[in-house]
């Protein structure tokens, strides 16, 4: 999905350096001017990791700028700096991680995405699935999980989960890149689901096949 930067921060706002007051953009990790660190700026996961505003995620790419930013953050390259910037450089770290970890993974980068339209989906609580065909589609995976008795039979519920993890994902793609919010929400709704069966399936199979002590 194309974005176009749309408020004074993602344009790459400028904000004073704490240190020399000379001009820094939003996601600069130090100043140009004199190169103090500077604290985590008010940006998304996106910007901040400097990866396009898509459901889409280059993993390759996710991952390069990432590392990237870790080692130019690593504690050893501050351990002669004042308290203030190994205090920022901590909280540079952070904020990085944070924006990793929900981009890397499909649900929390959906999730996410739609936090910033304003539309909020709970992928971590327990509430009642509102959506009466994937209410009736859980129930009979789940149905089907707890009557397998054999790897055969769990890798066979296993495969359809995943497989519709997959195409729940593509779904979201298009649904992005349409802005169809909406069905995005339901679609992300339905990931956690899905998900959740897929590693009940997973965890159900290693129990099964694990040695008896």
């Amino acid at each position: 999905m194309s974005h176009e930067p749309n408020s004074p921060i993602e344009r790459g706002a400028l904000s004073p350096c704490w240190s020399c007051k000379g001009p820094v953009i939003q996601r600069a990790l130090f100043c140009s001017t004199c190169a103090a660190v500077q604290g985590p700026g008010v940006v998304d996961h996106f910007t901040r990791l400097g990866m396009p505003r898509s459901f889409d995620v280059d993993m390759v790419t996710l991952d390069h700028n990432y590392f990237d930013l870790q080692r130019r953050l690593h504690p050893d390259r501050f351990s002669g700096r004042t308290a203030r910037e190994r205090a920022l450089s901590q909280s540079q770290a952070v904020a990085v991680n944070d924006a990793y970890e929900t981009l890397k993974d499909p649900l929390k980068r959906a999730a996410y995405m739609l936090s910033l339209e304003g539309r909020k989906v709970d992928i971590h609580g327990t509430a009642t699935i509102d959506d009466p065909e994937l209410l009736m589609e859980a129930m009979e995976m789940r149905e089907a999980l707890a009557e397998a008795e054999t790897r055969a039979a769990i890798d066979k519920v296993a495969a359809r989960a995943e497989a519709q993890v997959l195409t729940c994902q593509c779904a979201l793609s298009t649904a992005f890149g349409h802005r169809d919010l909406d069905r995005a929400g339901a679609l992300t709704t339905r990931l956690k689901y899905l998900g959740k069966l897929a590693e009940e399936a997973r965890a159900r199979k290693s129990r099964l096949i694990r040695p008896v002590a």
